[in-house]
């Protein structure tokens, strides 16, 4: 049995707060890698993934927990990141359109190379910030979350994380819950179907709970198009449409990125049915949980998911840690896991004899794990 995670006194000085401003590496790196053209664009995946990565394995895992009741005052210097990240992004992405398409020093496979490292921040640190930004209930929080999904034509996702996954999760109705064995490509392309249409049918079901329409303007649906339609727009407008094509390239690498961070979150984990369409309570066994120290800072303590999904209005600077004996461990972050997960054999060699433990360890009563043994199989009624 692991031993419980150490409580600590929580620090809220700006200098306390910069380990998570990690993100801000990427910014002059995506400016160098424009001026400079040639094979510099590879600086900004190699600092995303395995930079942190060599990070996470020097500085090692924080099992410290801050008290959850610290006052939000105390957390400006935490949320500052979350706040100015858009105004960044956005001039990261539509800088670098109006710069690039006409650069004479650039070729064809630079520019891509940019605008992939570009996706590699707007997925790997965009979305996860506007992720923490759509939980808070603050308006501008929330606007901030909707640009930043917007800027990479993923506006659906906060009607299907909130509504969906958070109600859902490791269950068969959550699209974004990988199956035990199930790849990532099989998953990725499931998601791209299926997670726009059960946000419409959310979305459409509460509005006509208060007797609306589906096309009423109260609809999200209108402000996600209009937003994402703007965004093409200036990116058209700045750069012909060689500058579309580079954002809309942007936005898919920032898209792959989410979703493989979503693929190892909930791997092969899943929620008990208890008859009738109903599951156990969400809890801390349901997420996989990484404490690595580097990782955590660049990714706002997204790696801390099982108190998420606990808590999931609790902002991340106070999200709590958990032992081995209360949630499953990954062996590294989430970068170096999802560089795991592009490659089928290596994740189901490394992810899925942890699976099998966690089943042992949690569900013992449970003796034929046959019918969930593949993301085809629909899982039975009455049973996990």
């Amino acid at each position: 049995m692991s031993m419980p995670p150490r409580p600590a006194g929580f620090r809220h000085r700006l200098i306390d707060a910069l380990p998570f401003w990690l993100s801000l590496g990427m910014v002059p790196l995506v400016v160098l890698a424009a001026a400079r053209g040639g094979w510099w664009f590879l600086c900004l995946p190699a600092y995303a993934w395995y930079l942190v990565t060599f990070m996470d394995l020097i500085l090692g895992r924080n099992e410290e927990n801050p008290d959850p009741q610290t006052p939000e005052a105390q957390l400006y210097w935490y949320r500052a990141i979350t706040l100015v990240w858009f105004p960044l992004q956005a001039a990261l992405i539509f800088g670098a359109i109006l710069y690039v398409t006409r650069a004479p020093h650039l070729g064809g496979l630079e520019k891509l190379g940019i605008f992939f490292g570009i996706g590699v921040a707007s997925g790997t640190i965009g979305m996860v910030y506007a992720h923490e930004l759509l939980h808070q209930r603050n308006n501008l929080e929330r606007w901030l979350g909707d640009l930043l999904l917007a800027s990479t034509l993923y506006s659906h996702f906060r009607t299907e994380h909130l509504l969906v996954h958070h109600s859902w999760v490791a269950t068969p109705r959550d699209a974004v819950s990988a199956r035990y064995n199930e790849g990532f490509f099989r998953y990725f392309l499931r998601v791209l179907r299926d997670c726009p249409a059960s946000a419409w049918q959310v979305e459409a079901k509460r509005l006509a709970r208060r007797g609306n329409r589906v096309w009423d303007l109260r609809n999200p649906f209108w402000r996600y198009g209009a937003l994402q339609l703007g965004m093409l727009a200036l990116a058209l407008a700045l750069g012909g449409w060689q500058g579309l094509f580079l954002f809309l390239w942007q936005a898919f690498v920032a898209i792959w990125q989410l979703e493989l961070t979503n693929y190892v979150e909930h791997y092969g984990l899943t929620r008990k049915h208890l008859g009738e369409g109903r599951y156990e309570h969400v809890l801390p066994r349901h997420s996989w949980n990484a404490a690595h120290k580097a990782s955590n800072w660049l990714l706002i303590n997204l790696q801390r998911h099982s108190d998420h999904h606990y808590k999931p209005d609790r902002r991340f600077p106070l999200l709590q840690t958990y032992g081995a004996d209360e949630a499953p461990q990954l062996p590294f972050g989430y970068p170096g896991m999802t560089f795991i997960a592009m490659i089928p054999p290596l994740w189901r060699r490394r992810m899925n004899p942890r699976v099998r433990a966690w089943r042992r360890q949690f569900y013992p009563e449970i003796d034929d794990w046959g019918p969930y043994s593949c993301a085809e199989t629909p899982m039975p009624r009455g049973a996990l």
